[in-house]
């Protein structure tokens, strides 16, 4: 039965193939939506080079400071004081790094302006992320303590300043009319790293206006490292626990207040959290509520054009009813040109998101980009688009069976 379903869902849909072509452009359009968005969030959020151990990370990025009426308040990135006299005392993480905010300059190679974006770090640093050094190797602890003027730059950054195939070890780089001695050079980190990517990597100690004060704000962005994801609690416990023995050099200033968070919740806390929430539950419900709502809004508009087909095809069904065919048997006709439709639509999707994917890699809107498509949601998507397929073909198959047999034949006269 479900192969005469079959030739016959085949055959309506050639004949229409105004409905067909609308059909397949609603579902193919949002299942590619869904497919490269999923894969954008996938680098965002997921390990990846040189941030292999995020699953093993709380990130601290921000320190508030606020009055007891919150009447006032000052926030920023952590200060060099602060990390160095209190963080960095820390017992339960395995290992502590600290680097600045990337900053952006200039740079003139061969009278050309270039912009490049500039990083400073400790030793750690090089411990935590796991870069791949194409030459050379890190900044050591005696370059890192006389403050000596040696980078650490990225593959691109080489063949933006220098050249292709050119090596840059034991060469200079000038850049705010300082010079610099390349020891180093590292596979390019992507841009969608937004606490890692950088063209130059260099000693904190060169940031010589950063490491004086004792204001708790600053800069600085700390990763600690914990043995496992287990350690979680224990590590924001003890964070939590230091704050309450930091001293507020600050005038006016009576609240400290700061977070060591997973990846994901160092971004979420600023855009949803809220009395203390880090916000993730409340970012994955409005994510959930936009791909129900995207999912939803062509299923309803599947499901009028299926009903207006239905009107198109009275005379038709009115015909097959006349010579025996059941309601069941139409029902079932029904229900597998959605299907079917879904199906088609779904993998058109596929070959889109596909080939948008295969743009965006191979542009530069985005440096050194490299989407993939997740399969489990991709297996997901795929499934919901069925599902939302059906639906839109229920309540039109149930009114297409209702139709009388002579008010359908003559509905089209």
């Amino acid at each position: 039965m479900f192969k005469n379903y079959f030739k016959i869902a085949i055959a309506v849909l050639k004949r229409r193939k105004f409905f067909t072509f609308i059909s397949l452009f609603g579902i193919s359009f949002t299942l590619t939506i869904l497919i490269v968005l999923t894969a954008f969030m996938e680098v965002l959020l997921s390990p990846t080079y040189p941030d292999v151990n995020r699953n093993r990370e709380l990130i601290i990025n921000s320190v508030e400071l606020t009055n007891k009426d919150g009447s006032y308040m000052m926030k920023g990135r952590a200060s060099f004081y602060f990390v160095n006299n209190f963080v960095s005392k820390m017992k339960t993480p395995e290992k502590l790094t600290m680097h600045s905010s990337r900053s952006t300059t200039n740079a003139y190679p061969n009278d050309r302006k270039l912009s490049v974006d500039l990083m400073y770090s400790d030793l750690a640093f090089w411990e935590v992320y796991q870069f791949k050094f194409l030459e050379g190797k890190p900044f050591n602890a005696q370059q890192l303590k006389n403050a000596e003027q040696v980078v650490v730059i990225s593959e691109d950054m080489v063949y933006k300043y220098f050249g292709e195939g050119v090596s840059a070890l034991g060469k200079e780089v000038e850049v705010n009319n300082l010079k610099y001695r390349v020891i180093g050079v590292v596979k390019t980190v992507p841009s969608t790293l937004f606490y890692v990517h950088s063209d130059i990597y260099l000693p904190y100690t060169l940031a010589a206006n950063t490491l004086k004060g004792t204001s708790l704000t600053g800069g600085y962005v700390v990763t600690l490292l914990a043995r496992s994801s287990a350690d979680f609690p224990a590590i924001q416990a003890e964070y939590q626990q230091l704050l309450k023995k930091v001293p507020h050099p600050e005038k006016y200033h009576d609240i400290l207040t700061s977070y060591a968070d997973t990846y994901l919740e160092s971004f979420t806390r600023d855009v949803f959290g809220k009395s203390g929430s880090s916000g993730r539950d409340r970012f994955f419900l409005v994510m959930a509520a936009v791909i129900f709502i995207f999912l939803l809004l062509p299923t309803v508009n599947l499901m009028n054009i299926n009903v207006s087909r239905i009107m198109e095809r009275s005379s038709e069904i009115g015909v097959r009813k006349a010579f025996g065919a059941s309601s069941r048997t139409l029902v079932g006709q029904f229900l597998v040109e959605n299907l079917i439709l879904t199906v088609i639509g779904g993998f058109i999707g596929l070959v889109m998101a596909l080939a948008i994917i295969s743009i965006l890699n191979s542009s530069e809107v985005i440096s050194n980009l490299d989407l993939k498509i997740n399969f489990t949601v991709l297996c997901y998507s795929l499934l919901a688009c069925l599902v939302f397929g059906f639906i839109s073909g229920v309540y039109p198959a149930w009114r297409m069976s209702k139709l009388n047999v002579v008010t359908a034949l003559k509905a089209n006269n």
